[in-house]
């Protein structure tokens, strides 16, 4: 797979089960494929974490169109 720009239309986010507006995004395509090569080693870590902390921590993760800064 190959890296999304950094101009990603796209991310999946976790959103926190217990604090409202919290929550971890990461970029990916519209499928919900995220780049791990891409990611620095601490998005890399959180990703992970994300992933098997859903149900306890966060929420299914869902694709979005990634917000403007």
């Amino acid at each position: 797979m190959n890296p999304l720009p950094a101009t990603a239309a796209y991310e999946l986010r976790f959103t926190s089960l217990f604090v409202e507006g919290r929550g971890l995004a990461f970029p990916c395509d519209r499928e919900g494929h995220v780049p791990l090569d891409a990611l620095s080693e601490r998005a890399r870590l959180n990703y992970f974490f994300a992933r098997k902390a859903i149900g306890r921590e966060f929420a299914v993760p869902a694709v979005r169109p990634a917000a403007l800064h």
